[in-house]
């Protein structure tokens, strides 16, 4: 399976990568911002993407909604230090499969993939 990763930390993309790695998976891209994201999602056709929320430009819900405004299949995996709620919901409304609280528990995070890969 393919992964795009979204996030604007350079550290927390670099941590994604070594997990997914670590556990078989291919790390087609990485993009920066939810305008890279977007960008990048239909340049590459990721099977995953692992989307951070609070990003520069575009943030992670509105590229959500645009991907799968596009491409209702899209898998899209939120991570964000804003576990609220209303954040939550506003992710799964865009669209997105899962939501994932960084700081990310590997465990926790290896099973939403595994969940969206199936």
């Amino acid at each position: 399976m393919r992964v795009l990763i979204v996030d604007d930390a350079a550290f927390m993309r670099m941590m994604l990568r070594k997990i997914l790695e670590t556990a078989g998976y291919e790390v087609a891209g990485e993009a920066v911002d939810g305008n890279d994201a977007v960008a990048k999602y239909f340049e590459l056709k990721p099977d995953l993407v692992t989307m951070d929320i609070t990003m520069p430009a575009k943030d992670g819900i509105e590229a959500v909604g645009e991907i799968r405004a596009k491409d209702p299949k899209a898998k899209i995996l939120m991570t964000s230090a804003m576990g609220q709620e209303p954040m939550v919901r506003a992710a799964i409304l865009a669209g997105a499969y899962d939501f994932v609280v960084k700081p990310v528990e590997e465990e926790r995070f290896l099973k939403a993939v595994s969940r969206a890969a199936k």
